[in-house]
């Protein structure tokens, strides 16, 4: 009858990993999100052969080389979202409402009087790079496995005994009498809540979850996401006679990211452990998990726009990695109830002591390549699209004191690096994404512009991943192992802009979308569909942006 349970929870076990941070955050943290001017986000974004818009110093600073005159302006975002879970036709949407600064900054320009040169800019700008917040909510009335056998398969891939789990220091049970790392915080708080059942003795221990034969239940779950990326740019350009623009850019960022997940679940007939041996019980149990991780990078972005003919105009950015230094916390603590377990009364367990986590690590996000053109027809109308490059199997986790001059990739092994693991996932989950954008600008009058855009971004992750064919690792210490893996997104934007002597106003509306495979833990590839909970994310976006500016 427990059969089931061992060979499930065996194969689970292998999602466990050494290092805090995995291939799946390090995804999350490198997604660059559609923000900028209005005028930017009314053409879809589709600005790499245009230039002469504050956002383009981070996108193809180029687009500097164009001014003629000074520029100072402000955007501002309302942005409301909607995400909603779906699991066998049972869908919960939950939205999310966040008004927020896209961009601000200064422009100069210099002329020079020079035929070769005729002149020189600069540039200080903030740009909103990319936005966490979201909040979804989902129910399922039936569930194939519990998230307690994932715990028991990580115990087990571990070899962990009881005496590895078992709490001996109230401050951090898992150094315990500062011996070192005992166990995964998972098992030891999957322990104390009574959601794994050890059999056998020291070595020969065998970890069980609740979900066995005559097992049934359900679960739901509640995220809440903040927080974003900013950037800080610092941006020279120029032209070469009027027919090659330049530029380049120094930016600065400032991550942050929080979530805070809620897991539960109500299984009938369950298997507890009750003293020892194993009764049969109703479980009421949930998880509650909480990660937060922030801090500061930085990259360099190079461009440049060649205009042969006043009618076309060709674009080519390319953008370095950015390079963080980040740091993680980690907290999670389950709440349980046992109703037929009579000597289990219903209580808590908590992490570390209810103390969070720490980790630092460095991240280098993927490399980036624009390449762009643009057409001006009859002096009223611009045509303008991008295709942009973006190697996600190429993002790089390490920990401080990894020095790439004595260790090269090739030299790489799990003996080594702590991430050795986590970026051989990154490169077994994700491939490049390359993402399309086109946009139009019709100007109706001297004062009024209208503009419309498009932009596709494709699926970023390889079919085996996709499609249940191998095994996810998820974080060890962040103790929500849930994950999901993006389809394609969607943009749709329209703009109008109006224009008065030195001053300028414009607005856009901006709709995306995207779907999301989203997992309560790793599938067993063997069997995916008895794996655990899965489900369909939606996120729909509704933006309202304002642009405000002077130009001198």
């Amino acid at each position: 009858m427990r059969k089931r349970l061992l060979i499930i929870a065996s194969v689970l076990g292998l999602a466990f990993t050494a290092g805090a941070q995995s291939a799946l955050e390090a995804y999350q943290l490198s997604q660059p999100g559609l923000y900028g001017t209005a005028r930017f986000m009314g053409m879809g974004g589709a600005f790499g052969a245009l230039g002469g818009d504050m956002t383009t110093l981070s996108f193809n600073p180029a687009g500097i080389g164009v001014y003629r005159s000074s520029e100072i302006g402000a955007t501002v975002n309302l942005e409301f979202q909607n995400s909603s879970m779906d699991f066998a036709s049972q869908s919960v949407g939950k939205n999310n409402t966040k008004f927020m600064m896209n961009n601000a900054g200064y422009i100069g320009a210099a002329r020079l009087n020079n035929a070769v040169m005729p002149n020189f800019n600069w540039g200080f700008t903030y740009n909103r790079r990319a936005s966490f917040n979201r909040k979804y909510s989902g129910y399922a009335s039936s569930i194939p496995n519990s998230m307690s056998n994932y715990i028991a398969g990580v115990a087990n891939n571990n070899n962990l005994t009881v005496a590895d789990v078992t709490t001996t220091d109230k401050f951090d049970p898992y150094f315990p009498n500062g011996g070192g790392y005992a166990a995964p915080w998972v098992t030891i708080l999957g322990y104390d809540s009574y959601l794994i059942s050890p059999t056998g003795q020291d070595q020969d221990t065998r970890w069980h979850g609740l979900y066995g034969d005559g097992t049934t239940g359900s679960a739901a779950i509640n995220v809440i996401e903040e927080g974003g990326i900013d950037e800080y740019n610092i941006a020279f350009g120029g032209n070469f006679g009027n027919i090659v623009y330049w530029g380049m850019d120094f930016g600065i960022t400032d991550l942050n990211f929080t979530r805070r997940s809620l897991y539960a679940e109500k299984l009938s007939n369950a298997y507890v452990r009750e003293g020892g041996s194993i009764v049969r019980s109703d479980a009421d149990w949930d998880m509650y998990s909480y990660y937060n991780v922030g801090g500061t990078g930085f990259n360099y972005k190079l461009g440049l726009i060649f205009k042969p003919i006043q009618e076309l105009r060709l674009g080519f950015a390319f953008h370095t990695p950015t390079w963080y230094s980040l740091t993680e916390y980690f907290y999670a603590d389950t709440n349980y109830k046992y109703p037929q377990a009579e000597s289990i009364r219903p209580g808590s367990a908590v992490t570390a002591g209810g103390y969070d986590g720490m980790n630092d690590f460095n991240m280098r996000t993927p490399w980036r390549f624009i390449a762009s053109a643009a057409g001006v027809i009859d002096e009223k109308m611009i045509v303008s699209m991008d295709v942009d490059w973006m190697g996600m199997q190429y993002m790089h986790l390490s920990s401080p004191g990894y020095n790439s001059s004595i260790w090269g990739d090739s030299d790489l092994n799990e003996a080594n690096d702590p991430y050795y693991y986590a970026n051989k996932d990154i490169k077994d989950y994700y491939k490049t994404s390359i993402t399309f954008r086109a946009g139009v600008e019709y100007r109706l009058s001297r004062n009024f512009s209208l503009r419309a855009g498009y932009a596709h971004v494709s699926e970023p992750v390889k079919s085996a991943a996709k499609n249940n064919e191998t095994t996810i690792y998820t974080s060890a210490n962040n103790m929500d192992p849930s994950y999901s893996f993006d389809n394609t997104q969607e943009y749709v934007t329209v703009g109008l802009g109006y224009h008065y002597k030195h001053f300028y106003l414009d607005a856009a509306y901006v709709y995306s979308h995207k779907s999301s495979d989203w997992h309560a833990f790793t599938p067993d590839p063997a069997a995916p569909a008895n794996s655990g909970l899965q489900g369909k994310l939606t996120d729909n976006r509704s933006q309202a942006v304002v642009s405000l500016g002077f130009r001198f």
